[in-house]
């Protein structure tokens, strides 16, 4: 049986500058419909490949192809795609309505057909009432959801989203996230957002690709990066807290093995001489719901052990830990995942 085409399809793509690198083989299919966190720490080359994308920046090499057509090297315009950033974008001497419609006037785009665009846009992002408003009179949730406006009245099925909450303060961010998502999902519409922040990547898409120094270190489902990370990176940078890294050699007999991770969830307080590590506590972070502990052993990095409630644990004090072989994640000395019980 034939496999249907991506949307877009990213087919080893490079770009670097002055020998410098940007990213590197990058190779990605994007489903129709689908909503895609490219994620990853400052510099790992996600905005890269947005501009790569957007054809703000053309490659070195690869291909690029948007809903069957190749546009690896075709202008902005000719790329049937829509854009949202980071700084809104927006003309500060036009009002809401008018910010909206600019590009659809730039189009010539009739009047009667500017305006029923605009009622429905303003009414899906909640902004009747502010047409005539200028941005200097909005909030900054407010100004992103004129963003968000005039990304939906372009009506194009691809929209780019490069980092736009990180303007906001965080209950702004957590509102306007859940208006992303519904928007994408209402509109039927392709969406590949850049962030550094994984709790919108995991809270938002379908796919998420995870990059370091510009390379895909991993792409997949949310679960799939949190409960099968594909190398010690994915493992380190996914989750809150992050996955713990224990020398194999210190909790049992694994050919092959040179760390093991270990989820907090996963991790038991044990009695005294019946725990297969033995821990000092560093600090206590109490979130209302758990508290996180942080431990301390000779051979391991990031280990922290989840307890329900309110707990309070001196610093210094020490405590013997426990967990179960098939909730372990092996990794060999390369740093990548070596078929295991985890899941």
């Amino acid at each position: 049986m034939t496999q249907p085409v991506a949307f877009v399809e990213i087919s080893g793509v490079a770009k670097r500058w002055n020998g410098q690198l940007g990213v590197e083989d990058v190779s990605l299919s994007i489903p129709r419909g689908a909503f895609v966190a490219l994620l990853g720490p400052s510099g790992c080359g996600k905005s890269t490949t947005l501009r790569l994308l957007s054809g703000l920046e053309l490659p070195d090499q690869g291909r690029i192809t948007i809903d069957g057509v190749d546009v690896t090297n075709a202008a902005p315009s000719d790329r049937n795609l829509s854009m949202v950033f980071q700084s809104y974008a927006l003309f500060p001497h036009l009002t809401v309505s008018e910010n909206v419609v600019f590009g659809l006037k730039v189009r010539k785009v009739s009047a009667p057909e500017r305006k029923a665009k605009l009622q429905r846009a303003l009414e899906i992002t909640g902004l009747l009432g502010y047409e005539d408003r200028k941005p200097g009179e909005l909030s900054g949730g407010q100004r992103q959801r004129v963003a968000l406006a005039r990304a939906i009245v372009a009506n194009q099925p691809l929209c780019l989203m490069d980092e736009p909450l990180s303007n906001l303060d965080a209950k702004l961010r957590a509102s306007v996230r859940k208006d992303i998502k519904k928007l994408q999902v209402d509109l039927g519409i392709t969406v590949v957002y850049v962030t550094h922040d994984q709790t919108e990547a995991m809270s938002m898409a379908d796919i998420v690709v995870l990059m370091k120094d510009g390379r895909i270190q991993q792409a997949g489902t949310p679960e799939e990066l949190y409960y099968s990370p594909a190398n010690t990176f994915v493992a380190e940078f996914v989750g809150s807290p992050p996955m713990a890294l224990i020398n194999a050699c210190d909790v049992g007999e694994f050919d092959g093995v040179e760390k093991v991770g270990l989820r907090a969830e996963n991790i038991t307080v044990s009695k005294k001489g019946k725990g297969r590590l033995t821990c000092t506590v560093t600090e206590c972070e109490f979130l209302g719901s758990e508290t996180f502990v942080g431990l301390e052993h000779k051979s391991a990095s990031g280990l922290t052990l989840s307890l329900p409630g309110l707990h309070n644990i001196s610093s210094g004090e020490t405590i013997e830990i426990s967990f179960a072989d098939k909730d372990l994640h092996l990794f060999d000395t390369a740093g990548n995942r070596l078929a295991n019980h985890a899941r």
